[in-house]
């Protein structure tokens, strides 16, 4: 029998496998669903920062066109806020009395406003880990690189000294220096990195000339964007790596563990293959073990990590020299 027993973020695992924030995480039975097929650990759906903006600003709106006394907005506000926080604290405790896995919320956010506040708030509710899911586009041209930057490590600093259970960050490669930019987070007193969040893409539909969705979900051919990160960074960093974005099979998960990955964390493929999946998934990764010799997941954690190569230029090259040379230019 190998031994798929993993830590992450200091939290002890079963198996590196997390079932990330997504509508499977929502509800309690969803969670013992995930948890009953091999889950190693949770991560709640987000608490949407941009959701409770958008409710507030509707309404203000509505409120407007009522002839409300601009006073009572701040109740308004705070009213939002507190019924969203309370709604998510209740699901944090049911799903702690339910399962036996860690439980890690997670938080949604563009800024660092409220959220040491609502931090503070899902610590004491029971959360065994804090996951913040930020992602700022870069889209604001008057906004230097380094500003846009500093808003990572202010909101760390302040949830940092807001509690003491363990955080990571959920980031996007939209970075002028992405591995100095990894390493400065690491060494900020985070305790993980998710690699990589996935964000809405929009679409036009060219008959109604509105703007949609594109690409809900993830695809295998995903993998290979965080996969040369975790591969870069791992060891590196002065904390843990998780993965994510594109993991659909036992073969991706291993990928991103030999790449150096503490954990690695799925959802799409949840949605278009069902909770089962993830037995399929664990199943593959016991089978690879014990046919490679492998007795416990540290056995080969971190093999083909860059560091490690020898022949790191490889996990660089940028362009496909070899794949397109002497092609026919008909």
């Amino acid at each position: 029998m190998v031994d798929l027993k993993t830590t992450y973020m200091g939290l002890q695992l079963k198996n590196p496998l997390i079932a990330g924030s997504s509508g499977y995480t929502e509800t309690v039975e969803m969670m013992k669903q995930l948890q009953d097929a091999g889950a190693g650990a949770v991560v709640l759906k987000s608490i949407f920062e941009e959701e409770i903006m958008m409710e507030m600003d509707h309404t203000l709106r509505e409120s407007g066109k009522e002839g409300f006394d601009p006073g009572v907005f701040d109740y308004y506000d705070y009213k939002i806020k507190d019924n969203y926080l309370t709604h998510y604290i209740k699901l944090i405790k049911q799903a702690k009395e339910a399962l036996s896995i860690p439980v890690i919320a997670s938080i949604n956010c563009v800024s660092g406003h409220e959220w040491p506040y609502f931090a503070k708030q899902l610590e004491e509710a029971g959360a065994d880990a804090l996951e913040l899911n930020v992602f700022t586009l870069p889209t604001n041209t008057t906004r230097s690189c380094a500003e846009t930057e500093q808003l990572y490590f202010d909101l760390i600093q302040k949830i940092k000294a807001t509690v003491s259970l363990p955080v990571s960050l959920k980031i996007s490669y939209y970075f002028n220096n992405l591995a100095s930019f990894i390493q400065r987070l690491s060494d900020s007193g985070i305790d993980g990195l998710v690699l990589f969040n996935r964000f809405y893409s929009p679409d036009f539909d060219i008959e109604s000339f509105k703007v949609t969705s594109a690409n809900v979900l993830s695809s295998p051919d995903e993998l290979y964007l965080p996969l040369r990160w975790i591969a870069v960074m791992s060891d590196r960093v002065s904390c843990d790596l998780a993965a994510s974005t594109g993991v659909h099979d036992s073969e991706a998960m291993i990928k991103q563990l030999l790449a150096g990955a503490q954990a690695v964390q799925i959802a799409s493929v949840l949605y278009s293959s069902g909770v089962h999946v993830i037995k399929t998934i664990l199943d593959g990764l016991e089978e690879w073990m014990d046919k490679k010799g492998f007795a416990s997941v540290d056995d080969f954690r971190g093999k083909m990590a860059q560091s490690r190569s020898d022949n790191p230029e490889l996990y660089e090259r940028v362009q496909f020299m070899k794949y397109f040379r002497g092609m026919d230019q008909g």
